[in-house]
């Protein structure tokens, strides 16, 4: 299974994709889209589109991890993350990825053990779990692997129910 990890901007999206095969992961990319500053924010949300639609048609994911949104108390920026954030979503849908959404504290939970890690504790982990020689750049790019990350765990206990209930419809229930 391909991870696809996004993690929302509207200068920066954070991306990471994971092969996540019989509880071992093999990473694939990481990296960041970026739009400009002082450009109209619907040519950047255009561009945020566009770019995930790149990825999507490269790597072929089968699901898509995305960071839920938190309020900050500037009403301006989370406005426009929640705009990139929708069209992310919107990007993943046409393409037909069942999208999963997760907040800071799962991803700290699931990637670290400890949901109050810091930030240098889940990159660590990261790069140990990916088996990279060093801890992804930018930090953009390290939080999407995360995600990716968390969903792979949260995903494969529904995974393994699922294709136990799917093994028993097959068998006729035995």
């Amino acid at each position: 299974m391909i991870i696809m990890g996004i993690d929302p901007g509207i200068a920066t999206v954070g991306f990471g994709l994971v092969s996540y095969e019989n509880t071992k992961f093999r990473f694939l990319d990481c990296g960041v889209i970026e739009t400009p500053a002082g450009m109209r924010v619907e040519k950047r949300l255009s561009l945020l589109y566009d770019g995930m639609c790149e990825l999507i048609d490269k790597y072929a994911p089968d699901e898509c991890s995305v960071e839920e949104l938190f309020f900050n108390s500037n009403r301006k920026t989370v406005i426009n993350v929640a705009q990139a954030r929708g069209v992310i979503l919107l990007a993943a849908e046409r393409h037909g990825i069942d999208i999963y959404e997760y907040t800071p504290l799962q991803v700290k939970n699931s990637v670290v053990g400890y949901g109050h890690a810091e930030k240098r504790q889940v990159m660590e982990m990261v790069k140990l779990m990916l088996d990279l020689p060093g801890i992804p750049k930018p930090d953009d790019a390290a939080d999407a692997l995360a995600l990716a990350v968390c969903h792979a765990h949260a995903g494969a206990s529904k995974l393994r129910r699922l294709d136990k209930l799917d093994m028993a419809r097959r068998t006729g229930g035995k």
